[in-house]
């Protein structure tokens, strides 16, 4: 694997350099020797975070993770990642899609945590134009994290999600 590191507000040091190299080493074992693994390292107060991005045909498999100590974050990603890859693997490796970036033994394993993606209840509603402040009180009435709805200064689907320390997102399609 080919494992970029770089960091944002910190200087990547040796020592988390080969934290992150051993950690990461574990998941040798899914793919080929060819594939790209891109890592960041940030530090916004006390938040330690690593962010590893695996783009493999088609998919990207991606886990980000904070903690207050980034040898515990660089442990979190690399557990997450390999978790994803057991329990999704007949979604990451479709039928159409091809196998490159990955070893054939991983291909080949079954693995007994891989479960099917159940969508257990389906909403319709009726979309109503309205602006992104205004679907972020509609959210909060509501108690919901995420709130789907129609942009009235774009005329298109946006989401407006709920982030930690109070704060709102939104999510708008590409042009």
């Amino acid at each position: 694997m080919n494992i970029t590191i770089s960091g944002k507000n910190i200087d990547i040091t040796p020592g988390l350099r080969s934290a992150v190299i051993e950690k990461l080493s574990r998941l040798e074992r899914y793919f080929t020797p060819d594939t790209e693994v891109i890592v960041t390292m940030s530090v916004e107060k006390e938040r330690q975070k690593v962010e590893v991005t695996i783009p493999v045909k088609g998919k990207i498999i991606r886990s980000e993770q904070v903690s207050n100590d980034m040898y515990i974050s660089i442990d979190l990603v690399e557990e997450v990642i390999e978790r994803q890859l057991r329990k999704y693997k007949d979604k990451i490796i479709g039928k159409k899609q091809s196998a490159d970036n990955f070893q054939k033994d991983y291909i080949d394993n079954e693995y007994l945590e891989s479960e099917d993606i159940r969508i257990v209840r389906s909403k319709k509603f009726e979309i109503k134009p309205m602006y992104a402040e205004d679907a972020c009180v509609q959210m909060e009435l509501l108690g919901h994290n995420f709130f789907v709805f129609m942009n009235a200064e774009t005329d298109e689907v946006n989401v407006v999600y709920k982030r930690k320390g109070n704060t709102y997102g939104l999510i708008e399609p590409e042009k």
